[in-house]
């Protein structure tokens, strides 16, 4: 098999592992609910059965479906996003939240950068719509921590580097809740301020500008933990 293919069917395999992840996110796959057939897949999206295996094998590895032999392959019931709520944290407490954005920090800045460089226009418009639905949304609204993710996943799916996928996907419903956390401490002046960070993001990506993309995720992250930290403090006094 010769380079072309082998990144194409690559590729491929990347762009079904994200759609499905996002179906599964967003609750139009819920727990417990048959994933369609290897043969309806290949049918719908004119890709290899290959294609298709490969894209389930990473599915299992993140813990997101379970193949039962000759039954099918059904969506694990784990925890939903939304049932990140009042009291409840991620993990062993909102001290974790931070955490989780310092891992951000240090993965999305680098994403950007090369997502910068390597963006199709397509990509970029799929990303616009999705920047423009999480910014018709009230932070309290729990659709608008999926919207949110979906543009930072996006994101690392431009940077065609399945570790930069396969790590966001990985940790797709501690974002989502995070940023469901986070909500409290967003009022509406730094709600104007996120969304004017996640466009500065969008724009550097549209310029090719990758220093510029990694300057303006950085940014956003920044403050993203800033405002975490004032959830914390909030909840120790």
């Amino acid at each position: 098999m010769d380079r072309v293919t082998t990144d194409r069917r690559l590729s491929m395999t990347q762009q079904l592992v994200v759609d499905l992840t996002q179906q599964i996110l967003a609750g139009e796959l819920p727990a417990g609910s048959k994933l369609p057939t290897e043969q309806v897949i290949i049918k719908e999206r004119g890709v290899s059965r290959t294609v298709v295996r490969e894209a389930m094998s990473r599915l299992q590895a993140e813990g997101l479906v379970e193949t039962r032999h000759g039954i099918g392959t059904f969506v694990v019931d784990t925890a939903r996003p939304g049932d990140f709520q009042g009291g409840k944290h991620v993990k062993g407490g909102t001290h974790d939240a931070l955490a989780v954005i310092e891992l951000r920090l240090s993965l999305e800045v680098e994403a950007a950068g090369i997502a910068a460089q390597r963006a199709t226009p397509q990509q970029l418009l799929m990303m616009r719509e999705a920047l423009d639905a999480a910014n018709e949304l009230d932070a309290a609204d729990s659709e608008s921590a999926r919207k949110d993710f979906e543009f930072h996943l996006l994101i690392a799916q431009c940077t065609g580097n399945s570790f930069f996928i396969d790590a966001m996907t990985h940790v797709g419903n501690t974002l989502i809740a995070v940023v469901q956390q986070a909500a409290p401490a967003v009022t509406n002046e730094n709600r104007a301020l996120v969304i004017r960070e996640r466009e500065q993001i969008h724009a550097a990506l549209t310029r090719c500008d990758a220093e510029a993309a990694r300057a303006s995720m950085r940014l956003h992250l920044i403050n993203m933990l800033r405002r975490i930290r004032g959830v914390v403090e909030l909840a120790e006094q």
